[in-house]
């Protein structure tokens, strides 16, 4: 069972490493389609015809990895002032009622990022003229994230994390 668990999270933690310097490249490339907007806009007199579509694009995509992101590392808003008053029985319940709900987010997230990929694979984008499902593609693979940390942290899977493949210390 540890070496199934052991390909799994090395499969996904490579898959994450990949992520996460795909998101430091693209907010790179948004910075650099925004400014060059702003640029050819105020100075030439022109606009960048696709810039607008592929920034949005691109930073719909950060949204969703980064709220994955967010979930691995613990980041989401907690009120602790009176959860740490309760009993450590019943703050263990919340605590597994709140991996639930996270996990269900994450479910809904990979349910409905593929109805609207398949839902808009016909129609496309105006400027670009890409398909209209690019804008949902990153939202099944948030999901799918959001539930695998969600399920490493419910049953105390840590331990499998591979933090070297991920460019963490180990």
């Amino acid at each position: 069972m540890k070496k199934l668990i052991n390909a799994v999270t090395t499969a996904f933690d490579m898959i994450y490493r990949i992520l996460l310097e795909y998101s430091k490249l693209v907010l790179l490339v948004i910075v650099f389609i925004v400014s060059a907007q702003v640029i050819s806009r105020k100075f030439l007199g022109t606009s960048i015809r696709w810039s607008e579509e592929v920034a949005l694009l691109l930073m719909v995509w950060m949204a969703f990895i980064s709220m994955a992101i967010g979930v691995e590392k613990k980041l989401h808003i907690a009120i602790t002032m009176f959860y740490d008053m309760f009993p450590k029985t019943l703050r263990w319940i919340l605590e597994k009622i709140n991996f639930g709900v996270i996990f269900a987010f994450g479910v809904v997230l990979i349910n409905y990022g593929i109805k609207l990929i398949n839902s808009t694979s016909t129609s496309t984008l105006p400027a670009t003229k890409w398909p209209a499902s690019t804008l949902y593609l990153m939202m099944p693979v948030g999901g799918l994230f959001i539930c695998y940390f969600t399920i490493l942290d419910f049953f105390k899977l840590d331990q499998f994390r591979h933090r070297k493949i991920e460019g963490g210390d180990e």
